[in-house]
């Protein structure tokens, strides 16, 4: 009977603040598929500080054909970003980069530096989910011999690369660093994603993990990735550069 009054033990939250740092979201607003306008960064911006987040490195896409962004446009919406957070109180740092399409653009913006990197000259691109690129590391050195150090988005969505883990090895060894969406870990992307997450995971091929924060689900599917056993492992196991940031 008097075990019904005991304390009942509180565990803390596990949350992302040992890390501190997103590098991949898309919250400044209107000028992608993100967030549309103020309220909704200001909504997201909320859920980053309740995970445990103290800083974010926004990424807009830039591709040829839909998101014609330029470190200029990026840098306004920043500078509208900020504005919104002081107005509203609330304590996130916030820079910016770009989330670059691999097209046939990209080489000459990489070589005119007509980019936005962060952190160590990180340069984050991504490609196509549907075909599969021609002389990826080719293209990686070009990025290498322009000063930037290259990061692959989210190489767990790429459906062509499912069938060996070997080959991420190889585009490490060519120095690429990748980069894995958290909420693949919960299987938002699907089966085939968050297996290759969970591989990439297991032999130590993460470098960073991001958000790809676009919406309020991402936000949901992202604290439900906290309850999985293998982002507990990233987390606990330092082996992220997200904190030197």
């Amino acid at each position: 009977m008097f075990g019904l009054f005991k304390k009942k033990k509180i565990v803390p939250e596990f949350n992302f603040s040992s890390i501190g740092v997103d590098m991949h979201s898309h919250i400044i607003p209107g000028i992608d598929d993100g967030a549309q306008t103020i309220d909704d960064s200001i909504l997201l911006a909320k859920k980053f500080k309740a995970l445990g987040f103290k800083k974010l490195i926004a990424t807009p896409h830039v591709m040829a054909d839909y998101f014609r962004n330029t470190p200029d446009t990026i840098n306004r919406g920043l500078d509208i970003l900020r504005k919104g957070l002081h107005e509203h109180q609330i304590d996130l740092e916030v820079e910016a980069a770009a989330e670059y399409y691999l097209d046939e653009t990209l080489e000459k913006k990489v070589n005119q530096k007509e980019v936005l990197s962060f952190g160590a000259n990180y340069l984050l691109f991504e490609l196509s989910f549907i075909n599969a690129p021609q002389n990826l590391s080719d293209f990686i050195k070009k990025m290498q011999d322009a000063g930037y150090q290259p990061i692959l988005a989210h190489p767990e969505r790429y459906p062509y690369f499912y069938s060996s883990i070997e080959y991420f090895n190889q585009i490490r060894e060519t120095g690429c660093l990748l980069q894995i969406n958290s909420i693949a870990l919960k299987g938002y992307y699907g089966a085939g994603a968050k297996k290759v997450a969970e591989d990439l995971t297991e032999n130590h091929l993460v470098d960073f993990i991001g958000t790809d924060m676009h919406h309020l689900k991402h936000a949901k599917a992202l604290e439900d990735s906290l309850t999985t056993p293998v982002m507990q492992q990233l987390l606990s196991q330092h082996q992220l550069k997200n904190s030197l940031l």
